[in-house]
C-alpha cells in the first residue's frame, strides 16, 4: 500500500484504492483541514466530508475521481469545516448531510439532517452515521466496512492520533461526553485493524490509539 494519509495543505491528495472504494484525501487552508472524497468502483457516484476551505481545490478533487459529486457531508458545525460549504453545494448540485443538532448554525442548511444509525448510500457502497456529542452537539463520523479488509471511520474533530478532539472553547463542549460517545460508538464497535481519518493531520488506527485510553482519561483531554 502506497497510501499513508500525510499530506499538506496545497499539495497533492493521497489515494488509497480498496476494492469497492476509493478514498482520496487532501489538506486545505493554514489550519491542515483534511477532505475526503469518496469515490464508488462500479457506479463512480462520490461523496466529499468536509469543504473546508478552498472551493476551487476541493472541485479539483472531485474531477480526480468521476467528475460529478452526488453527496456532501459536513462532519459538524465549526467554522474551520464549513468555509467552501456552500460555493462546492452550489457547483456540484450534490445533496448535502449534517447532524441534526448541528445543522442550523451551519452556512447552508442541509438536505439531510442525520441521525444515529442512519445510513448513506453511494453508488453500491454503504457509510454507517454515528452522532457523537462533546466536540459539538452532533458531530458525524462515518463508518466503511470494507468487506474485503478492516473498517474505515471519519472522525471529524471527534478523535485524532493521541486523543479525542478539543472540547475547552467552548460552553457546550464536554470532555465527558465525547469521551464516552468516542468509546461507545468507536472504540467498542471496531477491532484494532481500523483505520482512522481525522479531521486534520495524519491518519491513525484504532490498535495505535487503545492503550491510551485510560490515559486519556485520566487527564481530562
Amino acid at each position: 500500500m502506497t497510501y499513508t494519509g500525510d499530506v499538506t495543505p496545497g499539495g497533492p491528495s493521497d489515494v488509497r484504492e480498496l476494492t469497492h472504494l476509493t478514498i482520496r484525501k487532501m489538506s486545505v487552508s493554514a489550519m491542515h483541514n483534511n477532505v475526503y472524497l469518496l469515490t464508488c468502483h462500479r457506479t463512480g457516484a462520490q461523496l466529499l466530508i468536509d469543504a473546508a476551505d478552498d472551493p476551487e481545490r476541493c472541485l479539483a478533487l472531485v474531477e480526480e475521481g468521476t467528475g460529478r459529486l452526488d453527496h456532501l457531508v459536513t462532519t459538524h458545525r465549526h467554522w474551520d469545516h464549513t468555509r467552501a460549504l456552500r460555493a462546492v453545494a452550489e457547483a456540484t448540485g450534490a445533496r448535502t448531510y449534517a447532524g441534526a443538532a448541528d445543522a442550523d448554525a451551519l452556512p447552508l442548511a442541509p438536505d439531510v439532517r442525520l441521525s444515529h444509525g442512519d445510513t448513506i448510500t453511494v453508488g453500491e457502497v454503504a457509510l454507517e452515521v454515528a452522532l457523537v456529542s462533546g466536540h459539538t452537539e452532533a458531530s458525524v463520523v462515518l463508518t466503511y466496512h470494507d468487506p474485503d479488509g478492516h473498517a474505515h471511520v471519519f472522525t471529524g474533530d471527534c478523535l485524532f492520533p493521541g486523543g479525542v478532539g478539543a472540547t475547552q472553547n467552548d460552553p457546550s463542549q464536554s470532555f465527558e461526553s465525547l469521551y464516552r460517545d468516542v468509546r461507545a460508538h468507536i472504540f467498542d464497535t471496531h477491532d484494532d485493524a481500523t483505520w482512522i481519518y481525522p479531521g486534520h493531520g495524519g491518519d491513525t488506527t484504532l490498535g495505535a490509539e487503545r492503550p491510551h485510553l485510560q490515559e486519556w482519561r485520566d487527564r481530562g483531554w
